[in-house]
């Protein structure tokens, strides 16, 4: 390979929370720091264990050289490199500069979009297993959460349940779904036809859409990501999407995102809204870090990426489900998280989920909790890590954790 996939980078005092947070409950529900003699390794939170592309550190740099850093209007190249990537990668078709707008995060998007497009006390229809982030986008503005679960079929493949999702629509006269296109944490990349028939249920109910497709680069061949948008002529104009390069290129420090609004009226509407509070503005450093990572260098070390996250994918589920009695999970087909079922395990060997996390956080192997996701025996886990590191987790899981 062409960039460096392979090398440990020692994150420890350099700003990063999935090892320095380790045991500090920043959060309230992290597990203590591992036991003496173990080193972490930092399966937890959804960033990644590898240095950014050459490309965009060179174009953070090569601005960081002029010593002025002023208020600042987007560059068209900035709003350009949008519109190619989207256009080349995931099949939006008239894109243009209107339509695009910065946003400090996803969440920072979907807590606007939530505000305008629904009413405090209303409830917000959600797909289970859940981004835990949503909670918080949903709640904490006042609203409540609606889960319609996901379900597995004959072939392990989480599906979604278009009945259950119209019953519930009707039941709670509900008028606003948040879709998760590629979903986390079950790393389903949704076909065309799973798209378009979710479309016609939240159009009979007239039902708008905020769909997260933060994940929408790291899809595994065959599977395509198809934008939520882009599925039917209803959705282009009753969705609002929100994009960012942080979970493909490691960016999440510098927060900035996007959004792509077709109908200028809801445009309009949440535009207004996330900038009635002035802190909605794009970091100049953002803004170069985006044109690197969409430049022609950035997509090839991203897809250099994707080929080493699929073998890690593969190398973690083989490795489960082949030495674990008990444990299932299901190879994702995009994303870098995977969602561990220990319902059997549990059963079969009476141990508690909590038993096994803990057990796994004394030992170095720090991954998540899944109740918090909408698993009752789950565990969620971030591959995004050098395949030594990978391996080295799996050995500890053999050898310390799923001894029964």
């Amino acid at each position: 390979m062409k960039y460096d996939f392979t090398s440990i980078i020692d994150r420890r005092g350099m700003d990063a929370l999935a090892v320095d947070n380790v045991g500090k409950k920043m959060w309230g529900n992290e597990p203590d720091a591992p036991k003496e003699g173990f080193s972490i390794i930092p399966m937890w939170v959804a960033d990644m264990n590898f240095g950014t592309a050459p490309a965009i550190t060179d174009a953070i740099i090569e601005r960081a050289k002029h010593p002025t850093f002023g208020y600042f209007a987007a560059r068209d190249e900035y709003f350009n490199s949008i519109i190619d990537w989207q256009s080349r990668r995931n099949g939006h078709t008239g894109l243009t500069r209107e339509c695009i707008g910065y946003e400090n995060g996803v969440h920072g998007f979907v807590t606007s979009a939530v505000s305008v497009l629904s009413a405090p006390g209303d409830r917000i229809l959600v797909h289970s297993p859940v981004y835990v982030g949503f909670f918080s986008d949903i709640e904490g503005l006042g609203r409540t959460s609606v889960y319609s679960n996901l379900k597995k079929d004959e072939n392990g493949i989480w599906r979604m349940d278009y009945e259950d999702m119209d019953a519930k629509l009707k039941q709670h006269n509900i008028h606003l779904a948040i879709f998760c296109s590629p979903h986390n944490p079950t790393g389903r990349v949704w076909e065309k036809w799973e798209i378009e028939k979710a479309m016609e249920v939240y159009a009979a109910n007239q039902c708008l859409v905020i769909s997260d497709e933060i994940w929408a680069d790291l899809v595994y061949a065959p599977n395509k990501h198809i934008p939520t948008q882009m599925s039917c002529d209803w959705a282009r104009e009753h969705v609002v999407a929100v994009y960012a390069p942080s979970k493909t290129f490691n960016l999440a420090g510098l927060t900035g995102s996007y959004h792509i609004i077709y109908n200028k009226y809801l445009r309009d509407r949440i535009g207004r809204h996330s900038g009635s509070t002035n802190y909605n503005h794009m970091n100049v450093l953002s803004q170069h870090a985006l044109i690197g990572a969409y430049s022609k260098e950035g997509e090839e070390w991203a897809e250099e990426l994707i080929t080493v996250l699929e073998n890690n994918a593969k190398y973690v589920c083989d490795f489960i489900n082949s030495k674990f009695d008990g444990v299932e999970v299901t190879m994702p087909q995009g994303t870098y998280m995977v969602f561990v079922d220990c319902t059997k395990y549990c059963q079969r060997t009476g141990t508690t989920i909590g038993e096994i996390i803990k057990a796994g956080w004394d030992v170095g192997v720090g991954w998540q909790d899944g109740k918090n996701f909408g698993g009752t025996c789950h565990i969620r886990i971030n591959l995004a890590s050098p395949f030594s590191m990978i391996k080295e987790a799996c050995d500890r899981l053999e050898k310390y954790v799923f001894t029964k």
